[in-house]
């Protein structure tokens, strides 16, 4: 009662992996080294391996919005005609980088809470054959809602356009299978299911989008992608890159290695599960329950009950940090993260915090519900079966 853990549950920053912070103190390493090219390499490669792709991934030193700029300014021209999927609001960071380059926006727009349908992305590629590129957003984490990525990347395919789809709470929460699915950029940050610090992108790249930076037209010098790439593969990156981060990042492209991503999709999967299951037994209303992330869950807050103050009481008496909601949404609803090195355990402990909460701000909650459907979704996939072994004859 005296003591506070702190407890980051949020949807990025996440919990740093053991291995990559004491990896991170080792950072004097001068980066212009054989030591640091032999280690920016091995990143590079393994990168390739954990996303489970065939195309050049380069590592940029920036948040992911850098990425999602650097995109844009090297795959397009002054004036060219896009297609932006927007249904929350870094769906609506893709239309503002897009105005600022001078691009042609065509916004589909999903309300809060849902997502873009394929067939509203086939309906305006039919109306837009000139379209040099769609963007969409694979988890939108201020809404706990998921784009249908796969199907979306089959109608592209079959167009000049490039599929550029920001993962950064996607990769590592969800399968995205970047090859066969025809994704031209993907998208992806340090701080979410990699499990170290703000401060690096990432960014894989098909032939097609390199084919296309071939002739784009839009200004660009820090986010010189062709120079990265170059740069890159000579085992340097064109900058002087955050080493401390590339330290933590190796560790934990080992972690995953060894793991493997799929299991790491499932944990995420199988935790924004349980949370479904938690809210139902609490009588909360999920936020996006028709196409719900597996990165955040998004629950509203009872009715008369701002979701800031659940927010605030589960820092202030717990140590506990959890997201408030976004844009238009903030207020009303709060999310718990899945992703990276997350397990159950803390997530029978969120949920019983949450129960206090509620109890304590009034609101008619069975104390215990939601930390019993936890315990009870988890004993049904972890647990051995319970029937008795068979008797030795």
């Amino acid at each position: 009662m005296h003591l506070k853990k702190p407890r980051l549950m949020t949807p990025g920053p996440t919990p740093i992996h053991p291995a990559a912070l004491q990896a991170m103190l080792g950072a004097e390493i001068h980066h212009r080294t054989q030591d640091f090219r032999n280690l920016y390499l091995s990143v590079l490669a393994d990168l390739k391996t954990v996303l489970g792709t065939a195309n050049d991934v380069l590592v940029l030193t920036a948040s992911g919005t850098g990425a999602m700029e650097a995109s844009i300014t090297n795959c397009f021209s002054p004036g060219d005609k896009v297609i932006v999927c927007t249904a929350g609001k870094f769906g609506e960071r893709w239309v503002e980088l897009a105005h600022a380059y001078g691009l042609e926006v065509n916004v589909l727009q999903a309300p809060y809470g849902q997502a873009v349908a394929p067939h509203q992305l086939e309906i305006a590629l039919s109306q837009n054959p000139d379209a040099k590129g769609v963007f969409v957003q694979a988890s939108e984490s201020s809404t706990g809602a998921v784009h249908d990525v796969h199907a979306m990347g089959e109608l592209v395919k079959l167009t000049d356009a490039l599929f550029i789809v920001d993962a950064i709470t996607g990769v590592g929460t969800m399968p995205l299978e970047i090859d066969p699915w025809g994704l031209d950029i993907v998208i992806g940050g340090s701080q979410k299911a990699l499990m170290i610090p703000p401060g690096l992108a990432f960014v894989s790249i098909s032939p097609k989008a390199w084919a296309r930076m071939q002739t784009a037209r839009l200004p660009r010098y820090y986010f010189d992608l062709l120079r990265e790439k170059k740069n890159a593969a000579k085992g340097e990156s064109s900058w002087t890159p955050a080493t401390s981060l590339i330290l933590g990042l190796a560790e934990v492209l080992k972690y995953v290695k060894t793991l493997s991503m799929q299991r790491l999709i499932e944990n995420a999967q199988h935790l924004a599960a349980a949370t479904r299951v938690a809210a139902k037994a609490l009588n909360l209303e999920l936020f996006a329950p028709d196409c719900p992330s597996a990165a955040v869950t998004s629950i509203r807050a009872p009715a008369g009950l701002d979701s800031g103050v659940i927010v605030k009481e589960f820092r202030q008496r717990f140590g506990s940090v959890i997201a408030n909601g976004q844009g238009e949404m903030q207020g009303q609803i709060f999310r718990i993260a899945h992703l990276g090195y997350f397990d159950f355990p803390d997530l029978f402990a969120l949920i019983a915090e949450l129960e206090l909460i509620l109890e304590g701000q009034g609101a008619l909650v069975p104390l215990g519900a939601g930390v019993r459907a936890v315990q009870e979704y988890y004993a049904g996939i972890a647990l051995p079966e319970k029937n008795p072994a068979p008797a030795h004859v």
